[in-house]
């Protein structure tokens, strides 16, 4: 028989149904989420963890030119902003890509 089981079917339909709004409130609640969000996002990574790199050479240059030593603080906060930075915007991306859990805990 090509229908199947049409009482089973109909039991089903409720949950069917709610599955369905739940995804289609998903999709307008992310509609935004276009390639301008994923441009948006990619340029913040890339300043996020650009500048914080930076303001890490900046720091470490002028603790090497006021107290001169043995050691590269340019090169060790370098990598000390390096880290942060990616840090920084692993934390944003995230904290973007995850999906909502306001609606499922409904």
């Amino acid at each position: 028989m090509k229908g199947g089981n049409r009482n089973g079917d109909k039991e089903k339909l409720p949950g069917t149904v709610g599955k369905k709004a739940k995804r289609r409130l998903k999709a307008r609640r992310t509609k935004d989420k276009s390639v301008w969000f994923g441009l948006g996002m990619f340029g913040m990574v890339g300043w996020t963890v650009a500048v914080t790199t930076l303001i890490g050479v900046a720091l470490g240059m002028w603790i090497d030119r006021t107290w001169p030593g043995p050691y590269s603080w340019t090169l060790t906060l370098l990598f000390i902003g390096l880290i942060i930075g990616c840090l920084n915007a692993w934390y944003w991306v995230n904290r973007e890509s995850r999906p909502g859990d306001e609606d499922d805990k409904e």
